[in-house]
């Protein structure tokens, strides 16, 4: 059976393709687009839909729209009607236009694909996406599930059980008791945008969680079924929310100076999320039970606390997919629609990253030609940019199938020397044009990890660079680009059998340096990760960088 999965709802359009049971391809649609996240989080635009994303899925797997069995949109319309309340809304209408555009997403299917599907579309509840996004590629027969986000229908948080190839929902929190909102007003009220809760995260490591501690002990609330928010403190139900502003002061201006006051007050959102998870977990243990747990929602892109969880709760072994952001929902939509066939077999596979577009030599050179450079065929791509990176250089790498997800994961990476004390700063200010404060990941052989970092439990999950880790005595001062202000790193493993050529290149500079890490950052300058090789030749051009290599072709900066 072929399933074509959509995310459309809010932020993060993707699309997906599983066939039989397995994923074959997974992108985003602002790869394509180059608009961050997609489109605007509006009640107007859930019809909208990731055309571009969903024409490259269908070409990767080799199907037409009359090869589509089935399309699965990681939203239920009719439990959104079931669960809504009027006082949701500051504006009277927002929910009746929600709804009505919610309607038009049969009619906006059966324009993109050129033919109608009827019952052959099916709306997945989204929390119930997020679930299956996790279980079925984490391997697990049986798990404690937990889905936390902004909102689904009307769930902000779901717990829930794999059995075998069910999941059970067991309980839900419902609207307005919603962290992943917390966090978008409390980054509005730090003067970023509401998409930058990892702006958030990494200021929260220089600020003091006591100073601020017992305020937040008003806004979230701790309870025996988890925890509570209270909305009137937040200000959700507000046309122009300033809730924050009434119990914090004033809130800062996007182009001010970052203040005590600011990192303070991120501090005390971490921990108090910590502590909102760990009362979640609590519950969860209690009514499932066993050492297995899958997070999904956007909550777990949250690095200190998935490694927070993993060190302090009896859930030995978490699996955490790549994209666990809504953009993950279109492969759990797909996954939930083939399960609901009679006789179905569990989905295998789909927990790699590696699902979105590649190309060939010969698409990329022709790239470099309509860009009007000249390009220089390597002998051995890893080993040259190792080399290049070890005598500081910062490198684009631009290898295989594009990563589904937030995070590039050495195949869409710019990569960089740890070693260097002035790296961070360079990338930052020079090529990213980011916030200093910003931290940097390390992407290490996984055979060499456990020497340069407290993994705590191992998981799958390390692979995509969802848990930030203390580093071992003595190795900090050798890799400061890497370390954050709290002493740790969002280390992604890299074994040989998942990529052998990034796996390549930090093992040649491992040899040459003694070090078996390289400093990895996403391929994009206040854009989205770039997907195609125009996109990577691009930003190389734009960002100042010293080399790029696509596949065994290379360009330097004198190019």
């Amino acid at each position: 059976m072929n399933i074509l999965g959509i995310n459309a709802v809010f932020h993060e359009s993707a699309a997906a393709v599983v066939v039989d049971g397995k994923v074959l391809a997974a992108c985003e649609e602002e790869r394509f687009t180059r608009v961050k996240h997609a489109k605007e989080a509006r009640v107007d635009n859930p019809q909208e839909l990731p055309e571009k994303a969903v024409r490259f899925c269908l070409d990767y797997a080799g199907l037409r729209p009359e090869d589509i069995d089935c399309v699965a949109y990681s939203f239920a319309p009719r439990l959104r009607r079931a669960g809504f309340r009027a006082e949701w809304w500051p504006e009277p209408g927002f929910e009746q236009l929600f709804l009505q555009s919610l309607d038009e997403v049969d009619a906006a299917v059966t324009r993109m694909m050129d033919r109608p599907f009827g019952r052959a579309l099916r709306f997945v509840p989204h929390h119930l996406a997020h679930a299956a996004s996790a279980y079925y590629p984490s391997g697990f027969k049986n798990a404690a599930i937990l889905v936390v986000d902004g909102i689904g229908e009307a769930d902000c948080s779901m717990l829930a059980q794999g059995a075998g190839d069910e999941i059970n929902i067991i309980e839900s929190l419902s609207y307005p008791h919603s962290l992943g909102f917390l966090w978008e007003h409390a980054s509005v009220y730090l003067g970023f945008s509401a998409y930058d809760a990892a702006k958030v995260m990494g200021l929260a490591a220089y600020g003091d969680p006591a100073v601020f501690r017992h305020d937040f002990t008003s806004i979230l609330k701790l309870a025996e079924q988890g925890y509570s928010v209270d909305p009137e403190a937040v200000g959700f139900q507000a046309i122009e929310p300033h809730g924050l502003d009434a119990i914090f002061g004033p809130r800062r201006a996007p182009e001010a100076d970052f203040l005590p006051h600011h990192m303070h007050v991120a501090a005390a959102l971490q921990e108090a999320t910590d502590a909102a998870m760990l009362s979640l977990l609590r519950r969860l243990e209690h009514l499932v039970g066993g050492s297995h747990l899958c997070l999904a929602g956007g909550v777990a892109l949250n690095c200190v606390t998935n490694a927070m969880i993993a060190r302090n709760t009896p859930f030995r072994d978490i699996f955490i997919p790549s994209a666990p952001h809504d953009a993950g929902t279109a492969i759990g939509a797909a996954l939930v629609a083939h399960c609901a066939q009679a006789g179905a077999s569990r989905p295998q596979g789909g927990a790699t990253p590696y699902l979105g577009p590649e190309f060939t030599e010969r698409e990329i050179l022709a790239a470099v030609r309509a860009a009007g450079l000249t390009a220089r065929k390597c002998k051995d791509a890893a080993r040259e940019a190792a080399d290049m990176v070890a005598d500081g250089n910062i490198v684009g790498w631009f290898q295989g199938r594009m990563e589904f997800g937030p995070r590039a994961l050495g195949n869409r990476s710019l990569l960089a020397d740890p070693r260097r004390p002035d790296t961070r700063a360079i990338l930052n200010r020079r090529v990213k044009h980011r916030e200093d404060f910003r931290p940097f990941a390390p992407s290490v052989l996984a055979e060499h990890a456990e020497e340069w970092f407290d993994l705590g439990p191992m998981s799958k999950s390390h692979e995509f660079m969802l848990f930030a880790c203390p580093t071992r005595p003595g190795c900090a001062a050798r890799i400061p680009a890497v370390i954050h202000e709290d002493g740790t790193a969002r280390v992604q493993l890299v074994r040989r059998a998942a990529n052998p050529r990034y796996h390549a290149l930090i093992s040649h500079f491992h040899k040459r340096t003694g070090v078996p890490l390289v400093l990895n950052t996403s391929f994009n300058d206040s854009e989205p990760i770039v997907c195609t090789p125009a996109h990577a030749i691009a930003t190389f051009r734009g960002a100042g960088l010293d080399a790029l290599f696509m596949g065994e072709i290379r360009l330097t900066s004198e190019t």
